[in-house]
This record gives C-alpha cells, structure tokens and sequence, in this order.
C-alpha cells in the first residue's frame, strides 16, 4: 500500500474515533482494530514506521475495552467468522445482533422480567410458592425469578435436568448451593427426602418458608460441603456414611472439586448415582471434574453450549466454559 492510501485509511479511522462521547460501540471497535492491524502489516520501512506508528498507536487507545464485556465482544467479533466451529458462531451471530450475554443465546430473548406476577414476597412456581428475601422489591424478584426461568430453558448451558438426569420418584436427592430452592421445589414432590445445603444468612428463613409444607421430608443444613469436617464444613462421606443418595445437584462457586475430593466414599458405593455440577466458576474446572468423575467410575456429558462468565476475574481467551457436567455412576 502506498503513503497515500495509507494515509487516507488512517484520516477515516480517525474521524471515525474523534472526541467520542462515549466508549465506541464494539462492532466499531472491532473494525478500527482489525483496519489499523493491516496497516501495520503495510509498514514496509522504517520511514512509513516513524510516519505512522504514532498515528496507528494513538488509534489502538481509542478501541482500549471499557469492560469485560466490551473485551468479549471485540474478540468474538474479530474472529475469523469462516474458521470457527458451529457453536463458535452461534455465539458470533447472537453477538452482532444482541450484543454481550453471559448466556449467548437466541432462548435468551423469550424471557421478560415483567412477565413475572410476584404476591409480595414470593412467586408461583409450578403453583407452589416461592419465597423471597424480605428486602426484595417487587421489581427485583421479577428480574430474579426471570433469570432463573432463563437459566433453566432447555437449551441453556445452565440447564440441569435433561432425559437420564432427572429426580424419579421416591429418590434422596442434595441440592448443594441451594440458594432460593428452585431446582428442589421442583422436584420436592417427587423426592422421599431433600437436603438442602445453604449459608447464606438471608436464603435460611426464605428456604423454611417455602418448604414449610414439606417439612418432613426437607432437611436444610447451615453448612459449606468441602473436604474437611470443621467448624462450618462438612463432607458427603461423614454425613452421608450410612446411607445412599440418588441424585446430587451443585453450585456451589466453584468449591466442586472440593465437594467431590470428600464423598469418594460416597460416590464409590452408590451405584446409579446422579450428578449435576456446576463446572464453570474455575478456569479448567470442565476437565479437572470430568476426569475425576470418570475415574471414580462415572459416565460423565457437558450440557449444551457455552457460558461467558464474567464474574470470575481470572476469565481469559477463548472466554467460553461449559456450564455443567452431567456424570451417571455405571
């Protein structure tokens, strides 16, 4: 490319980045990027060097993401659309059409917060009630209940129960990471006993009110399932020494591997156990859980997709982490 082209790319993409009002959009961003990378591969002596690499240098500054989401963006959208697999441009497409979500999906876009009915503190799911903190407005358990919904639509990354993985009748089943109760109030019913493992204060009294009609057969337990039995943890193996557990259900922010490194006892002697893991909170955690599992005797499966999960600091390229493994005691 001659100086004079050169030149006139950079006039543009400079025009383009001038006195911006706000952060450029990322589509933007992307495309002054991917310009000002050719430019430089037209650099083809030190004088077009020291004419134009403070120019191409100032314009790099211009496009400096704002926000990991903004980060995620510009590299999806750089990709190189033709050389990505099936579910990478799944991703792209949703992106240039609906921007950033942690859930990169079309499904996405059939959930409304407003849709959401809320009686005070709680909802209907599936008819049964629901409960909410206490200092939940109404607007804030819609937002809440509706990304639930989301969470948990059958093509979400996030979805737990599939065909293979569901609660049967009659099963013992620990929902670890309980939160507000949504997967256990779904299959309260079904299940002969539940545990519930939660620690966080203000889900204890929302989990006895919702579960209030089910008492008998609910147990909540104030306590972090780890590897070590102290103070406010507890392992499967200790708790569950003398008996069998049908199904296990966890989000528990990554602390998965610990959970598993104390129920090799349990998971050794429970033929047909279920499990439903979380595997997205921890960078290589999708393999380290995989791998445990099918060594301790398990069929194991990814559920569909991928997450973009921004609340991990340490989340890096390619950006994209399974949501669960499912895993089958064979």
């Amino acid at each position: 490319m001659d100086k004079q082209k050169l030149n006139l790319y950079l006039e543009i993409l400079e025009k383009i980045t001038e006195n911006p009002i706000e952060p450029l959009a990322p589509q933007t961003a992307v495309f002054v990027a991917n310009v000002v990378q050719y430019c430089v591969t037209q650099l083809k002596t030190d004088e077009d060097k020291k004419l134009f690499v403070p120019r191409l240098l100032a314009l790099l500054k211009t496009v400096k993401p704002t926000s990991k989401q903004d980060l995620i963006l510009q590299y999806f959208l750089g990709l190189n659309y033709n050389e990505q697999d099936g579910e990478i441009k799944e991703i792209i497409d949703f992106m240039k059409k609906y921007g950033f979500s942690i859930y990169p999906y079309e499904f996405m876009t059939k959930y409304n917060p407003t849709n959401v009915e809320v009686f005070g503190d709680y909802v209907l799911h599936q008819g049964k009630r629901l409960y909410f903190p206490s200092d939940h407005s109404p607007q804030q358990i819609q937002v809440y209940y509706n990304a639930l919904l989301a969470e948990q639509d059958e093509n979400s990354p996030h979805r737990y129960e599939v065909d293979g993985f569901r609660v049967e009748e009659g099963d013992v089943i620990c929902d670890i990471g309980t939160a507000e109760g949504i997967w256990a109030l779904s299959n309260v019913e079904k299940a002969s006993k539940v545990y519930l493992f939660e620690c966080e204060p203000k889900w204890i009294s929302t989990l006895q009110k919702t579960f209030e009609p089910w008492k008998e057969k609910v147990v909540i337990i104030n306590k972090y399932v780890s590897d070590v039995n102290e103070n406010a943890c507890v392992t499967l193996d200790a708790l569950f020494a003398d008996q069998n557990i049908n199904l296990i259900k966890a989000d528990i922010e990554g602390a998965e591997r610990a959970m598993l490194s104390g129920a090799k006892e349990l998971l050794k002697r429970s033929d047909g156990l279920k499990l439903l893991l979380c595997a997205y909170h921890r960078d290589g955690d999708e393999v380290y859980l995989k791998d445990f599992l099918e060594q301790a005797g398990f069929d194991t499966g990814y559920s569909k997709g991928y997450m973009l999960f921004i609340y991990d600091e340490n989340l890096k390229e390619p950006f994209v982490r399974r949501g669960l493994i499912r895993a089958k005691k064979i």
